[in-house]
């Protein structure tokens, strides 16, 4: 599976959102590197793990500016970061019952949740930010 290389087209315009976007980016892009690894490796754990603390940091951030400047869309956008926290606590919950298809299973969800998730429900912030002059 191919990296997630960082570039303009995934900016938002509010640069500590794309600072912490390319945080999870490096997370990801970690574990992609890494060959082989099966589902008795802490590596894929680990990776779990600090993917699911720093999304939630990012969350919590991404929200409080959504709130602080009544983003119209809060609450379906809340809504889809609960789903990827319940998404990866599932997958975490497989990885302690070994199930052996969890590391296809983690690299697949979170590039297609992080790629889809920042180049469209992020997106369309994108605007809204631009005009309250949030940079």
């Amino acid at each position: 599976m191919e990296k997630i290389i960082w570039n303009e087209n995934l900016s938002v315009g509010v640069a500590e959102i794309d600072r912490q976007h390319k945080q999870l980016v490096g997370i990801l892009n970690q574990l992609l590197d890494m060959q082989g690894v099966t589902v008795a490796s802490e590596t894929i754990s680990d990776t779990l793990t600090r993917m699911t603390d720093y999304a939630d940091y990012h969350f919590n951030s991404e929200e409080g500016l959504m709130q602080k400047y009544a983003y119209p869309e809060f609450e379906t956008h809340r809504k889809e970061h609960v789903a990827f926290m319940r998404k990866t606590a599932e997958l975490a919950m497989g990885t302690m019952a070994y199930r052996q298809t969890i590391p296809t299973e983690v690299l697949d969800y979170l590039k297609n949740w992080l790629v889809e998730h920042i180049m469209v429900s992020d997106m369309k912030y994108k605007q809204f930010f631009e005009q309250k002059g949030v940079h």
